[in-house]
């Protein structure tokens, strides 16, 4: 493991610092980058996603595609996670804290804002960063495909009514050309380019004898990938950087219940992962998808829905922030207890 890898924490740490200070410092820089963006999708985020996820659609080998049907256990808990608990879980939680335990310091049309922007992120499981915490986890990639690829045909059925359902109204216009571009963006382009990329690689090491091309090939772009997340990071704070510093407690208010339900259902993914005796390298991929979020989906949604300076667009992007340093707990928790299933 090298330097960038086994102090990650630290330098994603040091990226939302650098965010937060650069956003309030230059915010005519972050505002003009997040002004490229097509259908709520950002193009330089979009980018630097597909600079971490490009490498691993390297390594995903569709010969073995076909073999993960003989494991149907990881992609049963996946869904059961994703569509009958994270969701109605989420919405618990929204209502427990903002009518409840918090009633006192928020006023009713916040707090039902904030419960809508936590339902939008429970109702959206990820798609896209998924592939970077289950190669962090060393997740199997074609099986890690094969649940994102079933989790996006589910959710462009499932998004709209559950939503509905949840929020308690009828009139859910989810913006589809957000979904479908998001999902073409973060899985469909990085797919096509690392399958041509490994028939390249596989064509060239038949011709010369050698076996090792596309290994070799996939720790040269690895800095590229780690460079690709801290870049990330930074935008994605510096977008927030004023809204962060106006508005500290509020941030405080929305993460709390966050960050529980993140854990919570991170905790039940993992105990019946070991329950159904997955395999590490599938038990740390499905219980990932079913805790992190589709954030980019959700924000759009959000923004559609209540408008850019609601409680709820704020509820959704505090979920962007909780996600990255939550997320890398959990791929080390993952890693620590790989003992637990081999």
């Amino acid at each position: 493991m090298g330097l960038f890898e086994r102090y990650l924490s630290v330098w994603v740490g040091i990226s939302i610092i650098v965010g937060v200070l650069l956003g309030s410092l230059i915010p005519g820089v972050f505002a003009l980058v997040a002004s490229l963006e097509y259908a709520h999708v950002n193009i330089v985020v979009a980018v630097l996603i597909w600079l971490m996820v490009y490498p691993i659609m390297i390594q995903i080998d569709f010969s073995s595609i076909k073999d993960v049907g003989k494991k149907p256990k990881g992609l049963a808990l996946t869904l059961v996670i994703n569509w009958l608990i994270k969701p109605f879980t989420m919405a618990a939680l929204g209502w427990l804290f903002f009518k409840g335990f918090f009633a006192d310091w928020v006023d009713p049309q916040s707090a039902n804002e904030y419960i809508a922007g936590m339902i939008l992120l429970g109702v959206a499981p990820c798609t896209a960063m998924v592939f970077v915490w289950s190669q962090m986890t060393k997740g199997d990639a074609n099986y890690t495909l094969v649940q994102v690829s079933i989790n996006d045909i589910i959710m462009i059925f499932a998004f709209a009514p559950l939503t509905a359902l949840l929020l308690g109204v009828s009139d859910i216009q989810v913006p589809w050309n957000t979904l479908l571009i998001s999902v073409v963006l973060y899985v469909l382009l990085p797919l096509i380019a690392g399958v041509l990329t490994r028939s390249l690689l596989d064509e060239k090491a038949e011709k010369l004898g050698e076996h090792k091309h596309i290994d070799s090939f996939v720790a040269a772009l690895k800095p590229w990938s780690i460079v690709g997340l801290l870049a990330t990071v930074v935008l994605l704070f510096g977008f927030q950087a004023q809204t962060i510093l106006a508005k500290p407690q509020t941030i405080l208010l929305i993460a709390i219940p966050l960050i529980i339900q993140t854990y919570g259902i991170f905790a039940i993914a993992y105990f019946f992962a070991m329950r159904l005796k997955l395999p590490h390298n599938i038990a740390g991929p499905a219980s990932m998808i079913g805790t992190s979020n589709f954030f980019e989906l959700a924000v759009a949604v959000a923004i559609s829905l209540f408008g850019l300076h609601s409680g709820a667009a704020l509820a959704t992007v505090v979920g962007v922030l909780v996600e990255v340093p939550v997320m890398l707990s959990l791929v080390y928790f993952v890693n620590r207890t790989r003992h637990w299933f081999d």
